[in-house]
């Protein structure tokens, strides 16, 4: 049997993922691309960004592996087959990263470090009143391995943390967790800050529109390193026009890369990122990969199935 690696990488990344996953299946047959193998060989696909239809056709898969944390391009692909089991990269250093990430923005927020950087620019010395983290609030949107990371984190640097999940609530040490819909809006209501870690379901697409933008005290900031179709970005740049957000940190966006033209990269309120919050890190990824081929292999159970009905 064969394993195909269907990804949409760059020569660069082809020459840093491919002697990883070498090292990591040392006995497996790998794949670069379906002409290596007949259809009926290949049982086991490890994916990133795969081209459109590049799974169709296997009628012997077991497995896709997911080489990136989301899964949400997967699941709206009607090509990718719904009846193999999909499981999706959890990292550990990637979740260090994230947190590292939202630390850094939530800090920058907290202590007017961004604006800081904005008089530098203009040859302005002007100091401002400090505002202590245990006089900020902050919400983590999304309590799942990245988000319960993010929270944790936060809370023990002194932030009142608020955790929010859609599902039962999450217990993480030091963060005030809720759970469910109806208490979003509660949440938001005393959130200086809001970190995004939410997946992206047809739930929580477009969740930052005005109304719910709205829900935020007026001057709170949003930090969005989850997904760009999470904010409706006319939105975004209204409540910001109109003093209701104060900045927005934006590490995702609707069409990437973030189209020269757009009004976010001269914005004085927005700070871009070029989705770098959490990128994987090919050396760890490719071992915790290997780990369900070889579960697989032996009959073992799976690690990070995606339930499809849930959208992660």
């Amino acid at each position: 049997m064969a394993i195909l690696i269907a990804a949409d990488f760059d020569a660069g990344e082809w020459a840093r993922w491919w002697p990883l996953l070498q090292a990591a299946l040392p006995n497996e047959r790998l794949l670069r691309d379906r002409h290596g193998a007949a259809s009926h060989e290949i049982d086991i696909a490890l994916v990133a960004n795969p081209p459109l239809g590049s799974l169709r056709g296997l009628p012997n898969l077991r497995l896709i592996q997911s080489l990136w944390a989301g899964v949400d391009r997967l699941l709206t692909d009607a090509s990718v087959p719904t009846d193999v089991p999909l499981a999706r990269l959890v990292d550990p250093a990637m979740n260090e990263a994230m947190a590292q990430t939202a630390l850094w923005a939530v800090l920058s927020l907290q202590r007017g470090f961004f604006d800081y950087a904005a008089q530098q620019r203009e040859r302005v010395w002007r100091q401002h009143a400090l505002r202590r983290a245990d006089e900020t609030t902050v919400a983590v949107l999304g309590l799942g391995q990245m988000g319960r990371a993010v929270a944790r984190r936060l809370a023990q640097h002194g932030w009142h943390v608020l955790g929010w999940s859609r599902g039962a609530a999450a217990a993480v040490e030091g963060v005030e967790c809720h759970a469910g819909e109806r208490s979003l809006p509660r949440v938001l209501a005393q959130a200086q800050v809001v970190v995004n870690l939410l997946p992206l379901t047809p739930e929580t697409r477009g969740l930052f529109d005005a109304a719910r933008l709205a829900q935020l005290p007026r001057g709170a900031s949003l930090v969005n390193l989850a997904r760009g179709a999470h904010v409706v970005e006319a939105d975004l740049l209204a409540a910001l026009a109109s003093g209701q957000l104060r900045r927005a940190v934006l590490d995702v966006f609707a069409t990437e890369p973030l189209p020269a033209a757009h009004p976010f990269w001269l914005h004085p309120a927005v700070t871009v990122l070029p989705h770098v919050a959490a990128p994987t890190d090919p050396r760890s990824a490719a071992t915790i990969a290997a780990r369900n081929v070889l579960a697989l292999r032996a009959g073992r159970a799976l690690e990070n199935l995606v339930d499809r009905t849930r959208g992660y």
